[in-house]
């Protein structure tokens, strides 16, 4: 049978928009002091990216909100909370899993990684990491003093979410916020966005891929 063009009342064939979207890509923020820099790292995805942003407690210390992008959406444990009100409503770690195709954990805390690596959910960025779909891209790039990055727990902590599919984008050796010098700087936004926009647009060329409809 012929293939034939969509047609409207008047008879002309219709325009049909095929255009990919755009990547949804899904921020997060705990509480690191290189939280200090997570406007910047929205920034860098805004331009390619449809992008929502979740932040912990302890992160909202450091995010400028007059530093994110107009266009970001914030969302932070209260709202998780104050948008259910009853049975049926919809649930908002659930609708942010739902939307993305990937998430990115930036800066990612040795609290938070050691939440996610024993599987606990008591904000909404740990609930929506709980509720994840694995077959979809995850990144983290944690930031802790280098003290901590080298203690025994987080080699235990950064293979558990290994063996869960999280990519890892490593720590930096630099002069760190409380004066020591060493590992444990938060990777910079330029190279956090990078990595993951390469990563995808490595995927879309994959035939087969569940990618192919994004830019």
């Amino acid at each position: 049978m012929a293939y034939s063009e969509p047609v409207s009342e008047e008879g002309e064939p219709m325009q049909v928009n095929t255009a990919p979207r755009k990547p949804r890509i899904l921020l997060a923020a705990s509480g690191s002091v290189a939280a200090i820099k997570f406007g910047h790292l929205c920034s860098c995805f805004a331009e390619w990216a449809e992008v929502r942003a979740v932040a912990t407690h302890a992160s909202i210390h450091f995010i400028d909100r007059a530093s994110l992008p107009k266009d970001v959406v914030l969302y932070t444990d209260e709202d998780e909370w104050s948008s259910w009100k009853k049975i049926g409503d919809s649930v908002l770690h659930i609708e942010l899993r739902r939307w993305a195709d990937i998430m990115v954990i930036a800066p990612l805390s040795a609290n938070t990684l050691g939440k996610i690596a024993g599987g606990l959910c008591d904000n909404l960025l740990t609930c929506i990491v709980r509720a994840w779909d694995y077959s979809k891209p995850f990144f983290v790039a944690p930031a802790m003093n280098t003290l901590m990055w080298n203690n025994p727990f987080t080699e235990r902590h950064l293979m558990s979410i290994d063996e869960l599919g999280i990519s890892l984008i490593p720590p930096v050796t630099k002069r760190l916020a409380c004066g020591d010098y060493g590992n444990g700087a938060m990777a910079e936004p330029s190279l956090i966005y990078s990595t993951v926009r390469l990563f995808l647009e490595s995927k879309i060329q994959q035939p087969g891929s569940n990618t192919e409809q994004l830019i």
